[in-house]
């Protein structure tokens, strides 16, 4: 992932380079000798060594920043540039805690926008597979909406608004995981609860289409044809060349309903595929 740039004043360079390995998080915790240097030589070392992946080296130089001169700017910044070699070496949880702890000591700070973000990228790159628990998703998804909140203006938000789409067809990804499974196992009930939540939750994602699909599937079974012609209509006219609406249009014509006619409304056919809706 690339790394939008922190302000000029942090004094990193215009493009640092991607991640290599892990390292190891104990070795982080040491110290350097105490030898009394200037504040910007400390840093910019820090920097230095950020910029050659030598991450864990980077992270004492910043550490020493705060130890030697803890009421200075250079010690705020260090506190975000710590966060961001934790992020860079992978090391996401230290990453989320240092720039939670920068968060918690200058919530205003100029850095203050960074932070938020790189709590933000550190649970986004964390994601998993649809097949496993999507826990560190909807961390991920709050966390980015957090971004777009509180700096609407922002180059972070704007690649945060991105990621969020990318989330949210994660986690509508999953749910229709969930909903096929329970559609094989003819629980179709419970099957029509995941795919109405992929419909009106995750509704700009690209799972949307089959989730409608799935509904006219599960409606006929259910033989609530109401529902599952409003479905099919739905999804004909949101997707009308789709290889799902073709499998749908053939399922509903074999019962006798007809998706295209002119006597189906429209403007409330979200309403109408949700059982008891007016």
């Amino acid at each position: 992932m690339s790394l939008l740039k922190l302000r000029p004043s942090l004094l990193i360079l215009a493009c640092i380079v991607a991640v290599s390995g892990c390292q190891s998080s104990n070795s982080r915790k040491q110290e350097l000798a105490y030898v009394e240097r200037p504040v910007e030589q400390l840093y910019n070392q820090g920097a230095q060594e950020l910029d050659k992946r030598n991450y864990d080296r980077a992270i004492l130089l910043f550490n020493e920043v705060e130890r030697q001169h803890p009421y200075s700017e250079w010690a705020r910044k260090s506190m975000v540039m710590t966060a961001y070699a934790s992020y860079q070496a992978r090391d996401y949880e230290e990453a989320i805690s240092g720039a939670q702890r920068y968060l918690a000591l200058h919530p205003g700070g100029s850095e203050a926008d960074y932070a938020y973000y790189l709590i933000a990228v550190s649970h986004f790159d964390q994601i998993v597979d649809i097949g496993r628990d999507q826990r560190t998703t909807e961390l991920a998804l709050s966390a980015l909406q957090d971004v777009t909140r509180r700096f609407p203006n922002s180059s972070y938000a704007r690649d945060a608004s991105l990621k969020i789409d990318m989330v949210n067809d994660q986690l509508a990804g999953k749910e229709m995981e969930i909903g096929r499974w329970y559609l094989r196992s003819n629980q179709t009930l419970a099957a029509v609860n995941r795919f109405k939540k992929v419909v009106t939750t995750y509704d700009t994602t690209s799972h949307t289409p089959e989730a409608l699909h799935r509904l006219v599937e599960s409606y006929l079974t259910l033989g609530l044809r109401d529902q599952a012609l409003a479905a099919g209509a739905t999804l004909g006219y949101n997707y009308p060349r789709s290889d799902w609406y073709q499998m749908s249009y053939r399922l509903l014509t074999k019962e006798g309903l007809d998706p295209e006619a002119d006597s189906v409304p429209r403007r409330t056919l979200i309403q109408k595929i949700i059982p008891g809706g007016k």
